[in-house]
This record gives structure tokens, sequence and C-alpha cells, in this order.
């Protein structure tokens, strides 16, 4: 027991969290301590009824059974693995920027929730992570299962592929590389890259709850395009590297 303490402390803290709960939730809900009926994300009890906790446990719930169980683990393995390795790599020492992004992507599920009428959006808000993580690495080439090697950047969509055989859709997947996309290219692709106005800041008041642990501006920060040009030129490119990489199922 001691060994799993120890191994649950040294998961980074906001993944730690969301990874509690994504056990929390989901044992709650099976053990009948609490209906699942009222987990679930419902448009017309959320709006009308406000039963404002919906989107949260929405977020967390997902309904374990001998049909889902394997989805529900290899989904679970996804936020445990790319979820630390964006808060430890690309966030590393910025945890209101990374608790940003979470909350960035997880209001665009929940508005797409409520207009597609989406009753969970677990899966989602984890595919929105992993496809941030697979951009920002994504000229390293990883290793899928059954020894099949890609660059990083396929990684959300051979997911995508691989759950539709083994859940039957791919809405979620969908929704999710979507939103990540939507953040990536809002807080990466257009300000740095493209040379346009930043549209996503992180509020201060994250900051003063999760402030940065080590020296250093808050947040990512865009270099004007002088500097940016003269250090693309230094650096042989325009090419940016947002991270380091990783193989899937390194530890």
């Amino acid at each position: 027991m001691s060994d799993l303490g120890d191994w649950f402390r040294s998961i980074p803290l906001i993944t730690r969290y969301w990874f509690a709960g994504s056990i929390a939730v989901p044992l709650v809900g099976k053990l009948g301590l609490v209906s699942p009926v009222s987990l679930f994300l419902w448009p017309d009890a959320f709006i009308h009824r406000f039963q404002i906790w919906r989107p949260i446990t929405a977020t967390f719930f997902f309904p374990v059974g001998p049909g889902t169980g394997f989805l529900y683990l290899v989904n679970l393995y996804f936020l445990y693995q790319y979820s630390s390795r964006l808060e430890t790599g690309a966030f590393d020492g910025r945890p209101a920027d990374y608790m940003f992004m979470l909350l960035f992507n997880w209001i665009c599920i929940v508005i797409t929730g409520l207009a597609m009428d989406m009753q969970l959006l677990m899966i989602p808000l984890i595919m929105s992570v992993l496809y941030v993580w697979a951009q920002l690495n994504r000229d390293m080439i990883v290793s899928f299962w059954f020894g099949t090697r890609f660059k990083a950047c396929y990684l959300p969509w051979v997911i995508l592929g691989f759950n539709y055989i083994i859940g039957g859709s791919v809405i979620n997947e969908l929704i999710g590389n979507l939103v990540g996309h939507l953040y990536f290219f809002l807080m990466f692709k257009y300000p740095v890259d493209l040379g346009g106005r930043n549209f996503l800041s992180t509020p201060q008041f994250l900051y003063r709850w999760l402030p940065n642990r080590r020296g250093g501006v808050s947040g990512f920060g865009v270099p004007p395009a002088s500097m940016r040009r003269a250090a693309e030129d230094q650096q042989g490119g325009g090419r940016h590297n947002w991270g380091q990489g990783f193989r899937l199922g390194d530890q």
C-alpha cells in the first residue's frame, strides 16, 4: 500500500485530482451511493431545473460495466499518461496555465455537450488534452499497440479509430480533438507561428491560486514579431519545439 501511495503522490497535482475524481465518481455511481441518473449532463435538468453540478459530475462520471469497462480503463490510462506529461512538460512550473487550458477546454466541451445532448464529458476532455500534447510533440515518433509507429501528431486520430473499434462511436473523441485544436490554435499557432493577436490569457486569480513554482513572467507570452524572426534566424528556421517528446507506455 505504501508503494501505491507513493505512486499516487508522485502524480502531478492537477492530474492527481482529476485522476482521483475520475475513479471516485464512477465508483460512487457503481456502488449506488448516488443515483447515476443525477450524474449525467442533461440540458433540461441543468438549464430549467438548475442542477448546476451536472457539467462537473458528467466530466468525472463514466458508466462502468461489462461492456464499457475496457474503454473506461483505456481512457483512464490516457488521462494519467498525457495529462501528467503536459503538466510536467510544456506546462512545467505553470500550474495556473495548465488549469486554464483545462477550464477552457472544459467550457467548450460543456457548451458543445448542451447543444448536442452529450451526457458524458470524460472522454472529450481527455482527448482534448491528448490532442494538445500530440501537437506540442508533433514530430516525435510514437509506438502504439501492435508495434505500429507514426508521428505523434497522428495519435489523436489513431486513438479515435481505435476507440471506434472497441466502443462503436467517435463523437466524443472527435469533439475532444476539435476542442484541443481550438485551444492549440488560439494559444500557440495563431499568435506565435502566424504573428496574430493572443486571444487567450490566463486570468490573474488563477496565478494567485496556483502561483508559478519558478521565476519568470506568468503565462506563455508572445514575443514581438521582430524578436520571433530573429530567434528563427538563429535557430535556422521557423519551426518551434514545444516540449519534450515521449513514447507511448514510458513511465
